[in-house]
């Protein structure tokens, strides 16, 4: 146990937040070949309750003794953490997380949750700061969406003995770490989180529109878009060549007709006017980049690093592309704002900032809470250009 401990320590000591912990344990690892799959696992569940859980404790604790508590109070899929509690907390181990943050306080460990989040942030409206909070402390589950007959999936998974919650009719949880394409055809399903899924129910495409999705990353929203309507014209656009390759992978795997490509940085209008000059779209989909926050309970890391100052850049970028973007709007059309922020400052903020500027109007504005999906959550809203 002492072995695994010491390379814990020496993970916490050398991180310091500049990449993501998955690529940083990736790395770590491979100078360290003795270590088995279950050791591996062990440290990095062991890791990520770190950050999760250890700014809550006071540094009166030392190394060992914040980190027994940090496993203690998140919840885990990882039986071997039990052998590095003491025997009397076990049992208590397996209960609520009041019960366990009320046992660590008769054991005189107290354990402060406004403590994991130092910068005083605003909330959007539809989730509350303590639930965000108490959410860190548990991994978001894997969601995939159904693209056929969700009895034929679920068919399927039942004769492999795998394990999976119903969501909707075609959003189905499995546990994490599942190697669902040793089983499951390639086009029957996309691996996508319940609460982007939901984001979908607003795109209400119809035959013939003219569609970008300006910030499209690897394609989640395209491909949602085109599950649900097919005969849309769909241009999609990122600064990325490698990240646009792979969207094209991903239609080829699902069988839709490649949409037209763009490479652009959409926050430079110099550049966007160059690729697409005088071009108007019915409906626009700006998944733009942000904190991240509504997904942090997947990679606590970026809470424990979290700085208010780091907003401030992500605002700038989330204005400029969606006032870049109304440009290439038709009179009439629809423009989805989309980030996985919980942050007001991210999220209303940046839209009202718009129709400030801009003659649009807010026709719809959520907070897709998942908390009780164990889910991510997203913050979606629907303007519409008035002239």
């Amino acid at each position: 146990m002492r072995y695994i401990l010491l390379h814990v320590e020496t993970i916490i000591n050398s991180y310091d937040g500049s990449l993501p912990m998955s690529h940083f344990l990736k790395s770590f690892f491979s100078t360290k070949p003795k270590l088995g799959s279950r050791d591996r696992r062990i440290i990095s569940e062991m890791v990520y309750c770190w950050y999760r859980a250890s700014k809550g404790f006071s540094d009166v604790l030392n190394f060992d003794e914040k980190l027994r508590a940090s496993l203690f109070i998140c919840e885990t899929s990882v039986p071997q953490i039990l052998f590095f509690l003491p025997e009397e907390w076990k049992d208590i181990k397996q209960k609520s997380w009041n019960d366990r943050v009320g046992f660590l306080l008769e054991q005189g460990i107290h354990f402060h949750l406004d403590h994991l989040l130092v910068d005083n942030m605003t909330f959007s409206v539809g989730i509350s700061q303590s639930a965000w909070l108490q959410s860190m402390f548990r991994q978001p589950v894997f969601f995939v969406r159904l693209r056929i007959s969700s009895s034929r999936v679920i068919e399927i998974l039942e004769k492999e003995h795998i394990n999976y919650t119903v969501v909707s009719d075609n959003c189905l949880a499995l546990p994490m770490g599942i190697a669902i394409d040793k089983f499951l055809p390639l086009n029957y399903y996309v691996v996508q989180d319940a609460s982007s899924q939901l984001t979908g129910k607003k795109f209400k495409a119809k035959v013939g529109e003219a569609w970008w999705d300006c910030c499209s990353g690897a394609g989640g929203k395209s491909l949602l878009l085109k599950d649900q309507q097919p005969h849309v014209l769909l241009t999609v656009s990122d600064k990325r060549v490698s990240i646009l390759n792979n969207l094209f992978e991903r239609f080829k795997i699902y069988k839709h007709s490649l949409p037209k490509r763009i490479q652009v940085d959409v926050t430079k209008m110099d550049e966007l006017m160059k690729v697409m000059p005088n071009q108007h779209f019915d409906n626009i989909i700006c998944d733009v980049p942000c904190s991240g926050s509504g997904t942090w309970s997947r990679t606590p890391e970026q809470l424990f690093f979290f700085n208010v100052s780091s907003l401030k850049n992500f605002q700038f970028l989330q204005k400029a592309i969606v006032q870049n973007a109304l440009s290439f709007l038709k009179v009439g059309g629809r423009l989805v704002y989309i980030t996985c922020s919980v942050f007001q400052q991210e999220n209303e903020a940046i839209i009202h900032s718009i129709c400030a500027d801009e003659k649009v109007e807010v026709l719809e504005m959520e907070l897709i809470n998942g908390i009780e999906n164990k889910a991510d959550s997203m913050f979606v809203s629907v303007i519409r250009k008035l002239s």
